[in-house]
């Protein structure tokens, strides 16, 4: 049952608030599946004449969960709008994984004040990441008391009931669940454009010592391999393009089945059969990327050669502060055999610098590893601590303008990586699958490469949805230039 929060009481003797403590505590608790769901019956038409508005911060996963959200609206006669005057519900997405990403959704919640104070009919509501941990739904009950609603990550599915709740009752709604959900399969999605994104599971079992999401996401909860691949085909036969699995760590999946023995290769192998052009997955942990999986990734067809491999520091005495349970040199064995596997592979990562305690020797075992690797790509994050995780109790003894400085290193050398990775494509044929016309010029094409590099060219904008051959003319630190061709090299994988 969701709590009704007066906005003049004192919110605490109304609100049991999400428990980090609690999350810790995980045990092992049996998830169920349901097939199920449906809009209550006096909700179906509850959203006609009304729009909604839905602003999303983060991850793909929080993107994915926009898409639920936007299906749940639709299939209760809401409208869609980007205008925040039109919009009788705002809703912000959030995300927990960095300080600033807070920020800028608290930020955003003294620009919709103003707002909502001139309609106060307006259902303001804050979901995600966020509205899990316990000190950030204190502070918008005790600060922010003109929002109406708060959810968690856990109940997506209870929006319905919250939106009627939070239009009838006129008070604060609040339903953050703790413990980790079911499974809802035939939640209803708006997808939009030639990509989808697809959940394969739920949670992190990782704890890694600087991250919040194991405690907001909950534990790791695989979907049943046959509703993952009945997804996937009918995506297929929508005529999407491309798809990416999503999870927190994608190669846990299929390790909390009991009753059945099936990996995250045995899925890729599975949906390598299905006719869809490409497949993607996001994101890896190094531990759990077993020999099967860089067999089945081997194998091509639509499976593309694109790795995102988180490996967030080059020091294993950091890594081992980290909590992330594999060491430099296993993460370097892991890169050969990948590889040696898929020799065109492009591998990406995240990288943490000015970690709890990392001496300028350790963040320059970050700097030959990436040397080493060749990443072509890395998402670069200065260290700050999360309230709830074990490394806001280490010393943050790094100094910022020696962290800025670390920084600023490390993606000069992702940038000359990425550049020489994109010269060596320098005169090659490469399989384009054209997104749309480019931000900077409408006469011009922008698409993914297999390798998910970014190429402009000039063609017909009836090409945009399609997979086209483009010869690579110049090549730059971001973004390749190119120009179409009829035909394939023969050293080109064409998917099956």
């Amino acid at each position: 049952m969701a709590n009704k929060v007066k906005s003049d009481k004192d919110y605490s003797q109304y609100f049991q608030p999400p428990s980090l403590t609690d999350a810790k505590k995980r045990g092992k608790e049996d998830i169920a599946v349901h097939y199920d769901f449906q809009i209550p019956e006096g909700m179906k038409e509850f959203g006609a004449d009304k729009y909604y508005l839905i602003r999303t911060f983060g991850c793909q996963m929080n993107e994915h969960d926009t898409e639920v959200m936007k299906g749940l609206f639709e299939q209760m006669g809401y409208q869609a709008t980007e205008d925040k005057f039109q919009a009788d519900v705002i809703l912000l997405n959030t995300c927990a994984i960095r300080e600033n990403a807070e920020d800028k959704v608290f930020g955003e919640l003294g620009h919709l004040k103003a707002l909502k104070a001139e309609k106060p009919n307006l259902v303001l509501g804050v979901c995600g990441c966020m509205s899990q941990e316990e000190a950030v739904v204190n502070r918008i009950m005790q600060k922010h008391a003109f929002v109406d609603l708060i959810f968690g990550t856990h109940n997506i599915h209870r929006l319905p009931e919250l939106l009627k709740d939070a239009y009838f009752n006129k008070e604060m709604v609040v339903e953050v669940w703790s413990k980790e959900g079911d499974i809802v399969e035939n939640l209803p999605k708006k997808r939009e454009g030639i990509r989808a994104w697809v959940n394969i599971m739920y949670g992190c079992d990782k704890f890694c010592t600087y991250c919040i999401v194991p405690y907001t996401r909950g534990k790791e909860r695989s979907r049943r391999p046959q509703d993952v691949l009945a997804e996937v085909r009918d995506l297929a036969r929508q005529g999407f393009q491309e798809i990416t699995l999503l999870g927190q760590n994608v190669n846990a999946y299929g390790k909390d089945f009991e009753d059945i023995s099936y990996s995250f290769g045995d899925l890729m192998d599975d949906i390598r059969k299905i006719d869809v052009p490409r497949i993607r997955f996001t994101t890896s942990h190094p531990r759990d990327f077993d020999d099967h999986l860089i067999e089945v990734l081997a194998k091509s067809g639509n499976l593309v050669e694109h790795i995102h491999l988180p490996v967030q520091s080059g020091s294993t005495e950091i890594l081992k502060k980290m909590s992330r349970k594999y060491t430099r040199e296993h993460y370097l064995e892991l890169v050969a055999k990948i590889k040696r596997a898929i020799p065109h592979v492009c591998l990406t990562t995240d990288i943490i610098v000015g970690f709890p305690g990392e001496t300028d020797e350790q963040f320059e075992e970050t700097l030959s590893l990436v040397r080493e690797v060749k990443f072509e790509l890395a998402f670069t994050f200065i260290y700050s601590p999360r309230e709830g995780t074990p490394a806001t109790d280490m010393e943050d003894n790094v100094p910022m303008e020696v962290k800025k400085q670390r920084l600023y290193r490390l993606n000069e050398l992702i940038n000359e990586l990425s550049k020489q990775g994109n010269e060596k494509l320098q005169g090659e044929i490469v399989e384009v699958l054209v997104e749309g016309e480019s931000k900077n010029n409408a006469e011009v094409l922008s698409g993914r490469t297999r390798t998910n590099k970014l190429i402009l060219f000039t063609g017909s904008k009836d090409l945009i949805g399609k997979l086209v051959y483009v010869k690579v003319t110049h090549a730059q630190t971001w973004v390749l230039k190119g120009d179409i061709v009829d035909a394939p090299v023969k050293n080109i994988s064409i998917p099956s």
